[in-house]
């Protein structure tokens, strides 16, 4: 998923993809389903976020969990 300015995200383990590349996706829309594809033990959510090429830790994007 691009987001501009170099920052991409990739979903992976995903059963279902939804879109295709050149769609425009809005806040809340459903691109995909997750799945449990490739080596795993369950279904789950692979979310990985880089600017260019730099890997970037995903929680720095997001609000912490409430406790």
């Amino acid at each position: 998923l691009d987001h501009g300015y170099g920052l991409t995200s990739i979903f992976a383990h995903q059963s279902r993809i939804d879109v295709k590349e050149g769609d425009k996706l809005a806040k809340g829309d459903v691109f995909g389903l997750l799945g449990g594809t490739g080596r795993v033990t369950g279904p789950h959510l692979h979310w990985g976020i880089y600017l260019g090429t730099i890997p970037l830790d995903p929680q720095l994007l997001v609000p912490p969990m409430p406790s």
